[in-house]
């Protein structure tokens, strides 16, 4: 399965019922889902729908969803208001009556704001805003599949990356598990090297207590258990990789739980190999972390 990423970008274009419209879609990484909806003032009346299409399609990021609209001028909108115009011109010939002022002609009385009125001006039929108002959504779903197409596309790199990662991790695990410093004899070898500094500073040193304090420091240095919950962690990695649905979440804890095993390992290390080691492994896992920030 590829998982999806969390970043993207989507736009969509339509026009009906007198206007045009474009459609665009963002998206960046987020804890969970955060919609921003940005509408132009009439068209709040989609705004519950256009916030369950997202929803639908969408599980997690900051999504920022906005809509451009364009009034379109079709030929011959121009229609007269017959109940203004007749009122304009009661209002004339009173004005003429009281102050002996010439009529105004026909040109003067178009001009008069409201009896010459366009397509946009005169009241919207409550079928053609219903049919528009389908269409704008409708165009919304198709700029979402479209933005969740690009996350799918960002996703598929991202999981390129993430499974090279989890690799890393696995052969740096490895790498560790078959030091030549955490054979027996190596191990005894620095044993017996700081047992000998101490007997020659120590002269009352007790050799029960000398071989107590040795065993425990053996004990603490071993890394083993560390190198096993990193692989478990690695198989489920992938496993995960392999699942359908958000994942990001599950990423992002087993980062945290990669990265507690390899400051564990880091602080036992008492070789010089296992200690190069663990560093680099905190950095692929450091990479690791920052990759799934981006994963839905």
């Amino acid at each position: 399965m590829t998982i999806s990423s969390m970043t993207g970008f989507a736009r969509a274009d339509g026009s009906g019922e007198g206007v045009a419209w474009t459609w665009e879609a963002r998206s960046v990484n987020g804890r969970g889902l955060d919609v921003r909806l940005r509408l132009p003032p009439g068209f709040e009346p989609i705004e519950i729908a256009a916030r369950e299409a997202v929803s639908k399609r969408l599980t997690r990021g900051n999504i920022s969803v906005t809509l451009t609209i364009e009034k379109q001028q079709a030929n011959g909108a121009f229609r007269l208001n017959e109940a203004v115009l007749a009122d304009v011109i009661k209002a004339a010939e009173r004005v003429t009556e009281l102050s002996g002022a010439t009529r105004p002609d026909a040109a003067q009385l178009l001009m008069i704001k409201g009896v010459l009125e366009t397509s946009d001006q005169t009241v919207e039929d409550a079928g053609a805003r219903q049919r528009r108002e389908a269409s704008l959504l409708q165009s919304l779903e198709t700029a979402l599949d479209k933005l969740a197409e690009a996350r799918r596309g960002e996703g598929a790199r991202l999981q390129t990356v993430i499974t090279d990662q989890i690799a890393q991790i696995d052969q740096l695990a490895a790498s560790v598990r078959v030091s030549p410093s955490r054979t027996p004899e190596a191990i005894m070898g620095r044993l017996r090297d700081a047992i000998a500094r101490l007997v020659d500073t120590t002269a009352t040193l007790d050799q029960e207590r000398l071989h107590q304090e040795a065993v425990l420091i053996a004990t603490r240095a071993d890394v083993e258990e560390e190198l096993q919950r990193l692989a478990a962690h690695v198989a489920a990695a992938r496993e995960i990789l392999q699942e359908r649905g958000s994942v990001g979440r599950k990423l992002d804890f087993l980062a945290q739980e990669f990265n507690r095993e390899a400051n564990t390992l880091c602080s036992k290390a008492n070789a010089v190999d296992v200690t190069r080691l663990g560093l680099q492994l905190k950095t692929v896992i450091d990479q690791f972390r920052e990759q799934v920030q981006n994963v839905e």
